[in-house]
């Protein structure tokens, strides 16, 4: 059983070994999810979603050997399988790194896995971090980057590319960019993430207000009737296209375009230009020696998005369009690998 809570959607599917006997998804409106103050407060709606697809699919839950969910915002931690224990639950509850709903994917797994008698897994963890020291530093000694963004999807479709090309992972040198509700992008070196952009720096996304200017972010956030979590929620649930034009939708934003709105235009363009400003500022951490730039994720179905972006980069590398998130697929095939032997699941202490 795959599981993965997003921001605006709840998946669920079966796996046969590689084959997806079904995968299914809930879109949740932002109505839906207002009425919850936190995401910890979505977990009986998140949950009975999932039961009602598997429901809905006649699924015999004693037939399910194993259950792997998207990864949650747990501190760094390396790539691959981790068991859903008792520390990873009590982290992703009351200690998150963030707020974000993968938050619920272990600690509905943890439940559901433990009722069933199997084990539970997540894999390739939103904050996998293996970022080199000098991609750390800030002009800050208080703050560090980190390796937080979509790598399930990102690593998936690069491994994806290498199978394609008959090359090993680890030879060659990839960015992956993850256009979806955020767009997070990483440098891939030596078979590691060595390098990213999250969604809280870079491109401003359908829902994210990206990387701002700082003194004017300052001032805003200190301004009269903002605190911390006010000023979250805007720049995470509200900015981007959500700021611009009420939707999170860009085939709405792209309807837009088709019928004569300029403004629609602009700011849907300025997106793609601003990914590929990114992608430039990480093709210098190699000196440009790139295999390709990879484009993937939900947005990357979208033609005119996708062509804009590569008509600003193909001259750094070719430009390889793996479009969708993959997120289900990935995940039931690193749970497999475990499953087989060919991986062994870690064990998540917290500190």
């Amino acid at each position: 059983m795959v599981i993965n809570p997003g921001s605006t959607s709840t998946k669920a599917a079966i796996y046969d070994d590689e084959t997806a006997l079904f995968v299914e998804a809930v879109e949740h409106s932002q109505e839906e999810l207002a009425q919850y103050a936190e995401i910890r407060d979505q977990f009986s709606l998140r949950k009975e979603t999932i039961l009602s697809l598997l429901a809905a699919q006649n699924v015999n839950l004693k037939s399910v050997t194993a259950i792997v969910a998207r990864g949650g915002l747990l501190p760094p931690v390396k790539a691959g399988a981790y068991r859903v224990n008792e520390d990873m639950v009590y982290q992703l509850k009351y200690e998150p790194q963030n707020e974000h709903a993968s938050n619920l994917g272990a600690v509905i797994a943890h439940e559901l896995a433990t009722e069933l008698g199997i084990e539970a897994y997540v894999y390739d963890s939103v904050t996998v971090d293996e970022l080199e020291p000098i991609a750390r530093i800030t002009g800050l000694p208080e703050m560090e980057r980190k390796g937080m963004g979509h790598n399930l999807n990102m690593r998936a479709s690069a491994l994806k590319y290498a199978r394609r090309l008959g090359r090993p992972y680890p030879e060659l040198s990839l960015i992956v960019v993850h256009l979806g509700g955020g767009i997070t992008l990483s440098l891939h070196k030596r078979g590691r993430m060595i390098d990213m952009i999250s969604d809280d720096e870079g491109p401003f996304s359908p829902e994210r207000a990206g990387g701002l200017p700082g003194f004017q972010l300052i001032e805003m956030a200190t301004a009269p009737g903002y605190d911390c979590k006010k000023m979250m929620t805007k720049v995470k649930r509200f900015g981007g296209l959500m700021a611009y034009f009420g939707t999170t939708d860009a085939r709405e934003v792209e309807a837009k375009i088709k019928s004569g709105d300029k403004k629609a235009a602009l700011v849907y363009e300025a997106m793609a230009h601003n990914v590929a400003k990114n992608i430039g500022k990480l093709a210098v951490v190699v000196a440009g020696n790139l295999d390709a730039i990879i484009l993937t994720g939900g947005i990357a179905h979208s033609a005119m998005l996708t062509g804009w972006i590569k008509e600003r980069v193909d001259f750094i590398a070719p430009v390889e369009v793996l479009p969708g998130e993959n997120e289900m697929e990935a995940l039931a095939y690193g749970a497999l690998r475990v499953i087989r032997g060919e991986e062994k699941a870690r064990e998540f202490i917290r500190n």
